[in-house]
């Protein structure tokens, strides 16, 4: 009888709980009550072409995301934003997906933005709507049901370095980098580096980083927090097999008690508690009498 009934309270829960948790996960940051005109950046950045944002995704529940702009050091061009939005989006709608690691072609990470790109939209509306843009769809990424992990081999500079801060994990290779440069633009970070950066490592390392705008090597990242590991190859095939075997120990189990256990961190983050215990209570409802939990109890009938 037990099981029946569970798994009945189970789906009804799913039902009543699912659209609430999904509208959060791709909400905006922005809108045109903000000023921000989506439509008026996208169109320019269109006009700026080059790279691409590639994104495989494996029968292991973890997708492989690869900036591919070799030639400039993986730099994000006009399109390359574009992209990396319609890839967050299909990460969202992929229900199996457990884990991400993004990772950069040739050996590096990502250097930031394509210069010629920023020069086009210097004015401060343009400059403003393209921050706001990219707030937005690393907000989305930070916010997958995925347990996402940044892959720093080379260089992660500028965005680059803001982006690895989206991510739940970084690891990082020898020789790699991270370095927040901005101060030496003329700018601070636009894409929600600072803000993220002061949530991993504190506020007062993260003002040493921002103003002294000094390269992270391996050590000192995890030192700092800011990386989990420092992984033993600098070779890109093989350092990206080291970064699939450090994620899989967190994904292996069903896909929906994983997107479960980071739903519940990532509310516990962002949210004041009592909202945050709610939506505990809400996506517990979801896992609670499913199938995953009635094998584990049919598994465990004694304590031992």
């Amino acid at each position: 009888f037990f099981p029946e009934m569970a798994a009945s309270l189970w789906k009804n829960l799913l039902q009543t709980t699912k659209e609430r948790i999904l509208q959060q996960r791709g909400a905006s940051l922005y809108i045109d009550a903000h000023g921000y005109e989506e439509e008026l950046i996208k169109k320019k950045l269109q006009q700026f072409a080059g790279g691409s944002i590639n994104l495989s995704k494996e029968d292991s529940g973890i997708g492989i995301l690869t900036l591919n702009n070799p030639k400039l050091m993986n730099a994000f061009t006009g399109t390359m934003m574009l992209e990396l939005q319609e890839r967050v989006t299909e990460l969202e709608n992929w229900k199996d997906g457990k884990g991400l690691i993004i990772h950069g072609a040739g050996n590096t990470f990502c250097s930031g933005s394509d210069l010629n790109a920023v020069k086009a939209i210097s004015n401060s509306q343009d400059g403003m709507n393209m921050c706001m843009f990219m707030q937005n769809t690393l907000t989305r990424l930070m916010r997958l049901p995925l347990i996402s992990v940044a892959l720093v081999q080379g260089k992660a500079v500028g965005g680059g370095a803001e982006l690895t801060t989206a991510c739940d994990f970084r690891l990082m290779t020898p020789g790699s980098e991270i370095r927040f440069v901005h101060k030496h633009m003329g700018l601070v970070p636009g894409w929600g580096g600072a803000a993220r950066l002061v949530r991993i490592v504190g506020s007062g390392a993260a003002l040493r980083l921002l103003s002294g705008a000094a390269g992270v090597d391996p050590a000192r990242a995890l030192h700092l927090g800011l990386s989990e590991e420092m992984l033993s190859s600098s070779d890109e095939t093989e350092a990206l097999e080291e970064a699939r075997a450090w994620l899989s120990q967190y994904t292996e189990g069903p896909a929906n008690v994983i997107r479960a256990v980071k739903k519940v961190v990532t509310a516990g983050g962002e949210l004041p508690v009592e909202a945050a215990l709610r939506t505990e209570k809400d996506i517990f409802g979801t896992v609670w009498g499913g199938p995953a939990n009635l094998q584990a109890l049919v598994r465990r009938q004694r304590h031992k």
